[in-house]
Formats: C-alpha cells, structure tokens, sequence
C-alpha cells in the first residue's frame, strides 16, 4: 500500500512552518495516543503514521528533500526513519511532543535503546528487479548468558521517581527518569563471571533481511530490534540497512527504466535482423527492421524494474547505433565505393524520420 502524503497525514500546507507542524503533530498524537486508544490497531497504525511524517517534516534537511523528491527521496540519501518504526522509537525520539515520555508527561518512563547498527548490502540489478533476501552476520551486543535481572529498589520497577515539593501555590508533584536504573525498571541481580558491569557481550547472530524490489542506490532500510541492546534489559536498537547498487555489464539504470545500446553493422541495419539483447530476466529475441535508422530507440514494455511503492514497472529502452569499421581491406573498400554511388545508400530523411531531440523527449516520455 503507498504511503499517504505527510503533509496529508499532519493535515498542514507545504507552507506550514515548524512550529505549526509541531502543533499539528501534537495534535494528531494526543488523538490517536496508545493510552487514549486501549487495543486500537488502527489508532496504533494512525499514531505511527504521524510520528514518521513529523519525523521528516521536522526536519529542515528531510524536509527539503521531501519537498523536491517525496517518499523516493530516501533512496538519495534516505530518511531511514519510518520503515519498522516501533512505539519505543516514537517515545525515545519525541519525548518532547508528550511532555517527556509518557502521555501528558505522566505515562511510564522508557528505558534507552540501545544503539544502531549499520551495514551496506550489495545487490544486482538482478536483485533489485526481482527483490531478494539476504542473511546478513553481525556482531552486537547482547545479554550474556545467565544474566538475570531484579526489580528496581529505588523507583520499585517503575521507572521513574516522584517527588512533591511545596510551593506557594501549593504542593507540585514532578516525575524524572530513575538514576540506578535508567528508566528500565530492573536491575543486575546475577552478573556472570568475566562479563562488563552492562551484562552485555558482543555475539555473532545470523540476520535475514528480505529486500523489496526496486531500491536504490543510498537507500535506507530499517530493521527493528536488531541493533545493539541497551543495559538493564531495555530495549534494542535497530539494524540500518544501506543499499549499494553494483553497476551492470551491459545496462544502464535510470529510475525504473533501463537501457541499452545496441551497436550494428550496416548490412544489419540495411537487411533488417534478429538479436539477442539482455534484460534483468534474461536475454530476450528483438527483431530489427530492414531501414532502422541510427539513433532509433526501441522500447521493451515492462522489461526494467519495479517502482519500489507498487506504481507499475519500468521499461528497457535499447538504443541502436550504427557501427563503422575504422580499417577495411581492400575489397571491402571497393564494395563500398560502388555503395556510394549507388541511389539506394544516399541519405533522403523523410518527415517521420525523427532527429535528435525528438528521440531524447520520446525516451523519458
């Protein structure tokens, strides 16, 4: 399903400054918040939605991009935000929109996430065109084996600690994260030998990343929960995944449509023949009409990649170009002195024989 535009979902203009933005996400998060919408899939999907538009509207850089390429703009770069985006990425990154972590500043603190992992896949235009999946090895840090955990004695397993302090307008209660155990709730209770204060080690683990056709180069995937975990058993970070495109043999990428240049000979021009020209899926016969002229570019519905949001794939454009022999024998030269002369090889362009700039505009049409 194709993404809603983030403007759309905020329910602002592109010409909505930050602070309206902001407004507008506050907004849309109290509405559709977890604690107001109990067992609300939808409400959930809702909240989500808008935590990643105000994540890249929120930002000047991201914005800007998004403004000029919309959601294709993270495979240049990449927002790498809102794909996996979980409820502890929207507590941890937006805190300041609920007043620190809870609804309305009194929800339950969250313990930090741990930190991100990053690796760069390679993949082929094979891979790309078809979608692939791909076991990756990693080293993160994990609980070690035998680490086991207690309930926090200073804020009791809750995370945060509640003072109240009296004041001229009588007693204010405030909430602030737990010290001993930074949010999470628990603490060490059986640390193993010869293992780091954190309880952490770094393990080999074997990850599986399935990979949508038609990605690009620099683009960003996200995979949640496989990053490093954080002390005190809170939550893991995530695994970014960075997209590298391995350059083809024979074909040239341009967006979803690929191309090929298709040299001949002149007798193959002039008599008309049937080649071989490659594609993602194999090669395929293409048959060349007697007269085709250089520079003609013939189109292959359907034989380039898919549009990463579902919109219909891409074509091969093969461009066909006459190649002329830089040495020929002697009788080769004397054939093709008697072809100059000849009515039949003197160049007579009719009206439908298309020049240069009509060819470039048909081959991005």
């Amino acid at each position: 399903m194709a993404k809603r535009d983030y403007y759309e979902v905020l329910g602002v203009d592109k010409s909505a400054d930050a602070n309206s933005i902001k407004k507008a996400y506050r907004k849309k998060a109290i509405k559709f918040h977890p604690d107001k919408n109990p067992d609300n899939k939808e409400a959930e999907e809702k909240f989500k939605e808008a935590a990643e538009a105000y994540e890249v509207l929120s930002s000047t850089e991201k914005k800007q991009k998004y403004d000029r390429f919309g959601h294709q703009a993270s495979g240049s770069g990449g927002f790498g935000g809102g794909q996996g985006m979980n409820m502890d990425d929207i507590f941890s990154h937006f805190g300041d929109i609920f007043g620190g972590g809870g609804f309305g500043g009194g929800g339950q603190r969250r313990a930090p996430r741990g930190g991100n992992l990053r690796v760069r896949v390679k993949l082929t235009l094979e891979d790309i065109a078809n979608g692939v999946e791909k076991e990756i090895k990693i080293k993160r840090a994990m609980p070690a084996d035998g680490l086991t955990f207690k309930t926090c004695t200073t804020c009791h397993g809750s995370g945060q600690i509640t003072r109240v302090q009296n004041t001229i307008l009588g007693q204010m209660q405030t909430a602030a994260t737990c010290n001993d155990c930074q949010g999470s709730g628990q603490m060490i209770d059986s640390l193993p030998a010869g293992v780091s204060a954190d309880g952490l080690e770094r393990k080999d683990e074997v990850v599986a990343i399935k990979i949508p056709g038609g990605v690009q180069d620099g683009m960003q995937l996200r995979v949640s929960g496989k990053g490093n975990h954080a002390a005190n058993g809170g939550p893991a970070g995530d695994l970014i995944v960075s997209i590298e495109e391995l350059p083809h043999e024979d074909l040239q990428r341009d967006g979803k449509h690929l191309h090929y240049e298709l040299f001949l000979s002149m007798p193959d021009v002039t008599l008309g023949i049937s080649v071989e020209v490659p594609t993602v899926s194999g090669n395929v016969k293409v048959g060349i009409a007697a007269g085709t002229q250089s520079g003609k570019i013939l189109r292959l519905k359907g034989k380039g990649l898919p549009n990463l949001e579902g919109y219909g794939t891409g074509d091969l454009l093969i461009h066909v170009a006459v190649w002329t022999p830089q040495t020929i024998t002697a009788s080769d030269k004397k054939a093709m002195e008697a072809l100059r002369k000849s009515e039949s090889f003197k160049p007579n362009p009719s009206k439908k024989d298309k020049g240069l700039f009509s060819r470039i505009r048909e081959m991005f049409s």
